[in-house]
């Protein structure tokens, strides 16, 4: 049993949590597919927003180069880091150079993937995350389950709890409101006392050398503006080549994210402060590996709307902490192999290959394609259980041959009619988590036989 399996069977373990996790989710689901039916150019903006990445890649390099010279002559600082100690090691000579000890960050995945508030902290200094989910999770000292929902598989209560143990809220508090207060009060007492500002990047506009984040709590604004340092840390395909594609992806980025019109924060930071300074490190952290990578490539051009998690009914039922990875979901265990093709052996099989996440991808990245990919790379690097050989080739001889296939079907439908218990046994692990459907009387071949000349005069 593979790791993603193992966890997810503990997130299942709690009926209730895994329940309202899956609804909530493909809520947020609905709400997209609503902002996108209001859109009537969503599938040309799709295939815009596709080739525009499409041409940030193939000429990254160049645009690299742009978006260095323009800011600088803004008045930027820019690194470039092709590791994850790298950037450690430029984000802590930075604070301390400028003698800031406290730090307030906004959200950033690649600051996540880079483990760079752990090593801060190791290093002395205090940090804290400021978008509310994220900030949530620091104080349970747990990684978000959700690239945009980071505390999504949490109830009420255990935020209510957290707080009071953290933050002084009253026992037993859970209202969403008072919750919300309680943290609007701890976090503006963070901005007011931090020295430097951390950020991450949504999209770096190469002509003019910007930085563009977007959000809906203003934590970004609220940090970079009341700290004299600010720092945004952005990997390498965050490029975009000019001012004028912006447009496409604040189109596409909240609406598939949250089903929104757009982020209520989308801020631009182009320049330092008077009296301030502004840092630019760029991190490749593998990613030149996937660039050239005949499969891989296209992930690069995920613009982090967790939309394919929220479609995904292998996320939406075993919890993003059951994929061990950063980033869960589709997209997630499409990256996961190229960091550690071991510890991702499970995760292109946690996938039912249904197409959904390639379907709704903003950006139209062909995940299932890639998951598919990735099974037959593992299949080829590992030994295959007997078990699972002895099924495969079986199916194989089954539905290669129309007589065993119909065969197939009769006895199934025998066993599940008169002793369904006896096919829960070899299917155990299978049925554990499923209802087996008790089939009709007539199958489809049968009620065709005796209907098609109906529809055919």
């Amino acid at each position: 049993m593979s790791q993603h399996s193992k966890k997810a069977r503990r997130f299942l373990a709690d009926a209730k949590r895994a329940a309202w996790h899956d609804e909530t989710l493909w809520m947020v689901r609905c709400k997209r597919d609503r902002a996108a039916e209001a859109v009537d150019d969503w599938e040309n903006l799709r295939g815009q927003a596709s080739d525009i990445k499409e041409k940030a890649l193939e000429n990254i390099p160049q645009y690299i180069r742009q978006f260095k010279e323009a800011a600088r002559q803004n008045g930027a600082i820019v690194m470039e880091a092709s590791n994850h100690v790298m950037l450690q090691g430029y984000v802590a000579t930075i604070l301390r150079s400028n003698g800031a000890l406290r730090v307030v960050k906004s959200k950033s995945m690649l600051t996540e993937e880079c483990g760079l508030n752990e090593y801060l902290i190791e290093q002395g200094f205090t940090i804290i995350d400021t978008d509310l989910g994220e900030c949530i999770m620091q104080l349970r000292r747990e990684p978000p389950s959700h690239i945009v929902l980071p505390a999504i598989h949490l109830r009420k209560e255990e935020i209510g709890e957290t707080f009071h143990k953290h933050l002084g809220t009253e026992a037993g508090a859970s209202d969403p409101t008072y919750l919300a207060q309680a943290a609007r009060k701890y976090l503006r007492e963070q901005f007011l006392s931090a020295q430097a500002a951390i950020t991450g990047v949504n999209f770096a506009v190469a002509e003019t050398g910007t930085i563009v984040v977007c959000t809906n709590e203003g934590n970004a604004d609220m940090g970079v503006h009341a700290a004299p340092i600010q720092i945004h840390c952005m990997s390498i395909e965050k490029i975009i080549p000019a001012m004028a594609d912006l447009g496409v992806f604040t189109r596409l980025l909240a609406r598939s994210a949250t089903g929104q019109a757009v982020t209520a924060y989308t801020s631009h930071y182009r320049t330092p402060k008077p009296d301030g300074k502004m840092y630019i490190i760029i991190v490749d952290n593998g990613r030149s590996e996937r660039l050239y990578h005949p499969t891989g490539r296209s992930t690069l051009k995920c613009i982090r709307c967790g939309a394919c998690m929220n479609t995904c009914p292998v996320y939406r039922r075993s919890g993003g902490h059951s994929y061990g990875q950063v980033i869960p979901g589709p997209i997630g265990s499409a990256i996961a192999p190229f960091r550690d093709f071991r510890t991702a052996a499970g995760l292109p099989f946690a996938c039912s290959l249904c197409e959904s996440c390639s379907n709704i991808c903003p950006v139209r990245i062909n995940l299932h394609e890639q998951l598919y990919y990735w099974r037959q790379e593992m299949n080829s690097y590992r030994s295959t259980p007997i078990l699972r050989k002895l099924i495969m080739k079986t199916a194989a001889l089954v539905l290669a041959k129309p007589l065993y296939y119909r065969l197939a079907g009769s006895l199934g439908r025998f066993f599940l009619r008169y002793f369904p218990f006896m096919l829960k046994l070899p299917l155990r692990a299978w049925t554990r988590g499923r209802k087996l459907p008790r089939p009709e009387r007539q199958t489809f071949r049968q009620w065709y036989a005796r209907n098609a000349s109906k529809h055919t005069s």
